[in-house]
């Protein structure tokens, strides 16, 4: 069914530190700090809309240290976001929520450049009624996963279930856990990476390690030490956009198959695709959102992170095992 978003005003604040881009122009730190284009932000300046330390500056300002940079968006036009007929599985669903185990390749809900062909349309066309989460074109969406990764994705129905798996995943109730086949190896089984995460100020499209971003906590766990790889577990305690990405590629092992941050060389090594990197959210766990049964959902390696890992192994026999994630003991509540 369609939906009729109305999309609020967005206000942003930070403030310019000695690692979040002294010396840039104010229109490159604002388009890197939002995620949009150098020209929507051109005309955000252009429209008074962006003040620096009350003050407004033109696009050509160079950011000094101690700047406190304030962005006022005004909310976008109206728009229907349709229902389309679009393959999904769907490994559990009940009046209450859905969990679908996304494939690679498809965005979750609509935003410029991609307002068809998303998760979102694919359940408003199969008839699902989706939560008012205060942003419509993510109706339902309580956590979300980037665009190339695959896996297991959890929606709200209702408004109820969406206000309690909310909170359920700011208390770090329900549990995430990830494969990533990453470059090189680490220098031990278990890591932890506790770095806050930020909109890279030279590169809109990229995520970064920056001192005033949000804070961003994964453990790793080691599963298997190939020749050029580790088969990692990823927990995630906090979901910052492509959090696992950055914060193996600040350890200097990034996702192989990652274009974006490092690991996209050595495909035909590990017998990856274009476009495609080694990470899939395999395990979710969390308490029903009305109910309060314990949920426990798997989802095996796609076909494509199969022959991948195969290939990363050097193992044909792992081409035919029921699950080659479970042979390597990546269910083990180890952590």
């Amino acid at each position: 069914m369609p939906r009729n978003p109305e999309e609020r005003p967005t206000h942003r604040e930070f403030t310019i530190e000695a690692d979040t881009g002294i010396g840039v122009r104010l229109d490159l730190l604002v388009a890197g700090r939002l995620g949009i284009s150098r020209n929507q932000s051109a005309t955000l300046i252009a429209n008074k809309l962006v003040t620096v330390n009350g003050k407004s500056e033109r696009a050509s300002y160079r950011a000094t240290p101690g700047d406190r940079v304030a962005v006022d968006v005004p909310a976008p036009p109206a728009r229907d976001i349709e229902g389309e007929r679009i393959p999904l599985t769907v490994v559990f669903e009940d009046d209450d929520i859905v969990v679908v185990d996304k494939e690679a390749g498809m965005v979750v809900h609509p935003a410029p450049g991609n307002w068809t062909g998303t998760l979102v349309n694919a359940l408003i066309g199969r008839g699902n009624e989706l939560a008012d989460s205060g942003d419509s074109d993510r109706a339902g969406i309580v956590h979300r996963l980037d665009k190339d990764t695959s896996g297991l994705l959890l929606v709200a129905k209702t408004d109820r279930a969406h206000r309690i798996l909310s909170k359920a995943i700011a208390e770090r109730r329900v549990v995430r856990r990830y494969a990533a086949l990453a470059w090189g190896h680490l220098d031990a089984d278990h890591l932890t990476v506790d770095k806050p995460i930020a909109r890279d100020p030279r590169d809109r499209k990229r995520m970064a390690i920056v001192s005033s971003g949000r804070s961003a906590k994964t453990d790793f766990l080691r599963l298997a030490r190939f020749d050029a790889t580790d088969l990692l577990r990823a927990h995630l305690h906090t979901g910052r956009t492509h959090q696992i990405r950055v914060h193996l590629a600040s350890v200097g092992h990034p996702v192989a198959g990652d274009d974006t941050y490092g690991g996209g060389g050595g495909r035909r090594l590990l017998a990856l695709p274009p476009r495609r990197h080694f990470l899939h959210a395999a395990w979710l766990r969390f308490r029903h959102p009305v109910s309060g049964t314990a949920i426990d959902l798997r989802a095996s390696l796609p076909d494509d992170l199969r022959q991948s890992l195969v290939a990363a192994a050097q193992d044909r026999s792992l081409e035919t095992h029921p699950d080659p994630l479970d042979y390597f003991g990546f269910y083990r509540d180890t952590d």
